[in-house]
């Protein structure tokens, strides 16, 4: 009998059901199975046997449990091909964003999102910058450069599937070439120092529209609480008597973190064994996978080399770390590594400017930018003797930036491949004259208890440049005449009291400061207290040491807690700011987690800032146009306490015309941030539930779901970046480690994320742990669990 036209219709609706729920679950079956297929086949080779071509003599790769591997090569160029294999594997599209950073090329790779960043930095024409500097490099140096990048190749092409990303981004990887290589080390130049020129220029608009005795009130170049190593003190300027009239105030930015990090030593005086230990945590962005990748190299035989510390992928080179007798680590010199120079136009020729030589006509090229899947766009690049055209002022006059990064020299790697065996500290300090790589700090300890610092990298010669804001050398009375030779680079060897420090501070005063110049200091808050800590024991070990790297105490903060306190106690009648009495009574003094006190007093200094520099920054701004970037400078917190604290009737920031406006704005600001951060629930306004880790893969935030396989877990985390254990969210120690050359099995190892990028990798993010909560891990690779060979083809 036929079923009635209901009937028909329910049961037809019960198998189109089940038939959407079969086909759906199909499709999720078959989504995900490409997935693991997408992520399983970009899993590195762990085991077995690799062919490569070029290879004198077998390596051999061990992998520990958490993927640190130790690679055993006969000869420095196998072992820079087998390390290029192990980079190409595990780190290639990290390795690509990288070369693409430092051409200006990053929107070829993730679309027009990237555009003006790319025009910024194809400004300096870095990659044929690079092409200029293979073709006179030393036949070794360029055998070393061609085995690491067949190394890369060979271990992209030996991976079963594509990096992940690649799928992602519906495009695929090109080959790595020999000046990308160079180009990986552009983009630290670019990442660690200025390419605009804006720190000069905005010092010259300071002083155009602030005057010269506000202006160097608010931007100083040192304070009484600088932690110099040679003990010097840049006085303070005083007060102004009063200010000009300046722009409406708008509340400034507050300064970013210093990309820089600590680094400090003690001498065998102060050891156990004798021998110096040496400490470095480097301080950048976080990401996934790190920045660094761990490495353990040796070379067999009458060759012997034994390095270990942390590699960047995309070079061939030990960046920091032991070779057994030697330790060394790098902190971000804010060197003054360039000068903004304006240029003398021509009378009747608008393409031509002079020179001590008489006019010169610009060179003027362009620069193609092809976005991914977007029309190309044209840059025109006009560029003279002393480098680029970056900008232009607010009267449209070309501004030059000469810098250190577009000379021959920037790239040199004698200097590295000596720092590998060197043998003694002295050794050491006179290898690293020798290299061309960004400037910086260098604190190095030896076997024998010798401690060292210098400047690594070439240091400018300057002539005539004393004012730190922009300047014409059409006269030739100001420039460059080179580059210091390495006996005249400052250095400080074998201190009285057996410690040496460095965190982005100023290092030195007088004729040592004039030579290196400055290009935005940090405070010197953190160095003092890692100073301090070093001094509080006569005797230090490894463990010791990792607890000043975690040391959250916050000892800059304690004049602001003492001004918020005394500010809440006389507006202790209004109930919002009432509350807020006893967590700052109580504070803590440290960047913990749990910590309402430390993250209310932090506010406050935020605010302050935002409001004092907003203020008198505003004129600056509005002199400056379109090109303006941060008015607050690397160091506002003495200034503004100075201001806050003595409060001259003539000096309150705009908007404000009353001292007891300005108490009363930053107190409101403060209620303001505890109802928008904390729903007004001041026990919820921690510090913990602000300062999270904060890292993520480069692609995570605009890929649905993918932070779910590649980010590590978002946890509250101790520490800020005035005190030694620096950590905001995506950024903060991108690795930490404590040894003593010679005893190697002693020393300490912690990076963020671990060695590997892909999810699917068994050792995905092993290490991290130790990292967050400030454990230490050993600074030796463990035992292999996996064993490779790459051999002869």
């Amino acid at each position: 009998m036929a079923l009635r036209p209901r009937k028909q219709l329910v049961r037809y609706r019960r198998q189109a059901a089940w038939g959407i729920v079969s086909v759906v679950s199909l499709l999720i079956v078959a989504g995900g199975a490409w997935v693991w297929w997408v992520f399983a086949g970009s899993v590195p080779v762990l085991e077995g046997t690799v062919r490569m071509a070029g290879l004198a003599m077998p390596v051999e790769i061990q992998r520990d449990p958490a993927g640190v591997p130790t690679i055993t090569a006969a000869n420095r160029t196998d072992l820079a091909r087998a390390l290029g294999f192990l980079h190409g594997q595990e780190r290639f599209f990290q390795m690509d964003l990288l070369r693409r950073a430092g051409a200006g090329e990053l929107s070829g790779l993730v679309g027009a999102v990237a555009l003006p960043l790319d025009r910024d930095r194809r400004i300096h024409r870095f990659r044929a910058r690079a092409e200029a500097l293979l073709a006179r490099m030393k036949p070794d140096h360029r055998a070393l450069v061609d085995a690491y990048v067949q190394g890369v190749n060979e271990g992209l092409a030996a991976l079963r599937h594509a990096p992940y990303e690649y799928t992602l981004l519906r495009t695929d990887p090109a080959p790595w070439r020999a000046e990308d290589t160079l180009l990986t080390i552009y983009a630290m130049y670019f990442d660690l120092q200025e390419s605009d020129a804006w720190l000069q220029r905005r010092n010259g608009l300071a002083r155009q529209v602030l005057g010269t005795a506000l202006a160097d009130f608010l931007y100083v170049r040192g304070t009484p609480a600088d932690a110099a190593l040679d003990g010097s003190i840049v006085p303070d300027p005083p007060l102004p008597a009063d200010a000009p009239a300046a722009a409406s105030g708008t509340d400034a930015s507050p300064p970013p973190p210093p990309h820089g990090s600590n680094a400090f030593a003690v001498a065998g005086s102060r050891t156990a064994t004798g021998s110096a230990i040496v400490a470095n945590d480097m301080h950048l962005d976080l990401s996934v996978p790190n920045t660094w990748y761990r490495a353990h190299m040796k070379l067999a035989g009458a060759l012997s080399l034994d390095l270990d510390g942390v590699t960047l992928p995309g070079t061939p080179f030990m960046i920091t770390g032991s070779n057994g007798k030697v330790a060394w680590g790098f902190t971000d010199a804010y060197i003054a590594t360039g000068d903004a120079i304006l240029l003398d136009p021509v009378p009747g020729d608008a393409n031509a400017y002079l020179t001590p030589d008489g006019p010169k006509p610009l060179t003027v090229s362009t620069e193609h930018i092809c976005p991914l899947r977007e029309a190309c766009v044209d840059l025109t690049v006009e560029e003279t003797v002393w480098g680029p055209v970056v900008t232009h002022d607010a009267q449209g006059r070309r501004v030059v930036w000469r810098w250190a990064a577009q000379d021959g020299s920037a790239i040199e790697f004698d200097g590295i491949l000596a720092l590998e065996n060197a043998g003694t500290m002295r050794a050491a300090l006179d290898a690293i004259h020798h290299a061309g790589l960004p400037q910086q700090n260098m604190i190095v300890g030896d076997h024998d208890g010798h401690i060292g610092w210098t400047i690594a990298g070439q240091v400018p010669k300057r002539i005539g440049l004393h004012a730190n804001v922009p300047q014409s050398w059409a006269d030739g009375t100001r420039g460059w005449d080179g580059y210091l030779p390495p006996d005249q680079v400052p250095e400080i060897i074998d201190p009285p009291n057996g410690i040496l420090w460095s965190a982005n501070n100023r290092m030195v005063g007088g004729t040592a400061l004039h030579v290196l110049g400055d290009a935005g200091y940090a405070a010197g808050g953190r160095a003092r207290q890692i100073r301090d800590d070093l001094l509080s024991k006569d005797r230090q070990n490894e463990t010791a040491l990792l607890q000043i790297q975690l040391d959250a105490r916050a000892p800059v903060m304690v004049d602001w807690q003492a001004m918020l306190l005394r500010l809440v106690m006389a507006h202790s009648g209004d109930p919002e700011i009432a509350a807020m009495l006893p967590y700052i009574r109580d504070w803590g003094g440290a960047a913990k987690t749990g910590s309402v006190g430390y993250r209310l007093v932090r506010s406050f200094e935020e605010e302050s800032l935002r409001l004092i520099y907003g203020g008198f920054g505003s004129a600056i701004k509005a002199a400056a146009g379109p090109n303006a970037g941060r008015v607050t400078p690397s160091q506002p917190d003495w200034p503004a306490l100075r201001l806050l604290t003595q409060q001259p009737t003539k000096l309150v920031p705009p908007p404000y015309h009353q001292w007891r406006e300005v108490d009363d704005a930053l107190l409101t600001k403060l209620v303001g941030r505890i109802n928008t951060e904390a729903r007004g629930d001041i026990r919820r306004f921690t510090w913990g539930a602000r300062n999270q880790a904060g890292i993520h893969h480069p692609l995570s935030p605009a890929v649905p779901l993918l932070g779910r396989l590649t980010d590590p877990p978002n946890l509250p985390m101790d520490g800020d970046t005035l005190q030694p254990h620096v950590v905001v969210p995506g950024f903060g120690a991108s690795e930490r480690f404590v040894v003593s050359p010679g005893h190697e099995s002693d020393g300490i190892f912690e990076m963020p994320v671990g060695e590997a990028d892909n999810p699917a990798t068994p050792y995905y993010l092993a290490g991290h742990s130790d990292w967050v909560e400030g454990q230490p891990s050993p600074f030796l690779p463990g035992p292999p669990r996996w064993k490779l060979r790459l051999a002869p083809n």
